[in-house]
């Protein structure tokens, strides 16, 4: 089911190469079936989301704004013991979140020149969250959290409604939880588009986050520029570096754990241990037949799974910042030693008791991670990307007279000519 590599310095090399193909080119059919649906929806609004409603969904929903007393049923009618999980998760993420805030700054020289910047959240945001099989709270939390703590004066939702038309309640109780302003019921690009260029029912928003297929996710990567967005978002991947010391009971439960998203997931294990690689891989076979997901599962592990047998703990570390994960499990007998030297990777989970779906639901960290090798420098999503930032500049007459002659010569090597008299005209009577 899962492939056995020994690292020589080159079949391991051709083995990543190959999977970073994965999630290369564009589907160029996607692309241009995304780019009609963007146009239609920038000429025509609210009609041409209609109509790919009902093309896609099967017909228009009750109501494309979800009231907010269906909202507040769909939080009074959930199940008790998963609210409180949200509840908890909740604290989790808004203090890890909290720590992340930044205040802007004022700077006064003894001129009397201040110079300083402003940091405030931006005024709405888009989230989109998929509604149908592959429905997910916790994506709910991890966005709508640090955009509230940015400061971001309102949230909207898109989600498409089920079959009957209806909004998906486990979603409705994440979305009041966290307090999220609006929800809407539509799905897929042009809802995107909706968001993107605002309708005569869905709001202009400044940026859009959250997960979705290909078609919502290149709807994303088009209409970049025209609103800012989260991240271009890839297949999950988990990476597992494991010493002799490692449960393979453990390393198999957690390469499922990912595998079992998408076919084109990746989970990897880089051991050092010829005994660890050979029962993991048992593992997997005996754990993979009494899971719902089985069949995804196997898919994942033949196609972009693998075990590596690494010759000692640092091709282990080169190896993975040449990968950039977007997890990374360190499962050795002292895994806090990892922390510095762990350089690309989206979030790193130290220890055989912080397996990734901690990180998934409830630890704190936010789950949106970069992938497809994008974490060398992207980072995490957090409260830094709900907020925007300028500065502002204040120069006493003294105090640009004493910086015109450096600016002017700048201005004028450059041959900007205009910029230089901007100054120069200040300064005419000197």
């Amino acid at each position: 089911m899962i492939k056995k590599i020994y690292a020589n310095g080159s079949d391991e090399f051709e083995f990543l190469e190959e999977l970073k193909k994965r999630s290369g080119e564009t589907d160029k059919k996607v692309t241009q079936v995304v780019n009609e649906i963007i146009e239609n929806v920038r000429l025509n609004g609210d009609k041409a989301v209609n109509e790919y409603t009902i093309k896609f969904d099967g017909g228009l929903p009750e109501y494309t704004e979800v009231p907010q007393e269906v909202i507040n049923d769909a939080l009074e009618e959930a199940d008790e013991d998963f609210i409180n999980a949200l509840l908890n998760a909740m604290e989790n993420i808004a203090e890890f979140h909290n720590r992340q805030r930044q205040q802007g700054f004022t700077d006064t020289k003894d001129n009397g020149v201040m110079l300083g910047q402003r940091v405030r959240g931006l005024d709405r945001v888009g989230l989109y969250v998929p509604g149908g099989t592959a429905a997910y709270p916790s994506s709910v939390l991890m966005n709508a959290i640090p955009a509230k703590i940015a400061g971001v004066r309102e949230i909207i939702m898109v989600t498409p409604p089920l079959k009957d038309g209806a909004p998906n309640k486990d979603i409705l109780a994440a979305a009041a939880v966290c307090g999220v302003d609006r929800v809407f019921l539509m799905g897929g690009a042009q809802a995107v588009a909706a968001m993107a260029y605002g309708t005569g029912t869905i709001p202009k928003v400044d940026k859009i986050v959250g997960p979705g297929n290909i078609f919502v996710t290149t709807a994303k990567k088009l209409l970049f520029g025209q609103v800012d967005i989260d991240m271009i978002a890839g297949p999950s991947e988990i990476l597992i570096a494991a010493d002799d010391t490692a449960d393979p009971v453990y390393l198999a439960a957690d390469m499922m754990s990912q595998a079992e998203h998408d076919a084109l997931a990746s989970a990897i294990l880089l051991t050092t241990s010829e005994r660890i690689a050979q029962q993991t891989a048992g593992e997997l076979e005996r754990q993979a037949s009494a899971l719902s997901r089985a069949e995804i599962i196997r898919q994942s592990l033949e196609n972009y799974g693998a075990i590596i047998i690494c010759r000692c703990p640092q091709e282990m570390i080169d190896l993975a910042n040449e990968l950039a994960p977007e997890h990374m499990e360190i499962m050795t007998e002292n895994p806090l030693e990892y922390i510095g030297k762990i350089d690309n990777v989206g979030s790193l989970f130290l220890g055989k008791y912080s397996p990734e779906p901690l990180g998934d639901y409830y630890a704190g960290p936010n789950h949106v991670l970069p992938t497809s090798g994008t974490a060398r420098f992207f980072s995490p999503l957090g409260v830094d990307s709900f907020v925007k930032k300028s500065s502002f500049v204040y120069y006493t007459r003294p105090a640009l007279m004493e910086a015109q002659g450096h600016i002017v010569r700048i201005a004028e090597r450059e041959g900007l000519t205009a910029h230089a008299n901007s100054i120069k005209v200040r300064f005419s009577d000197v």
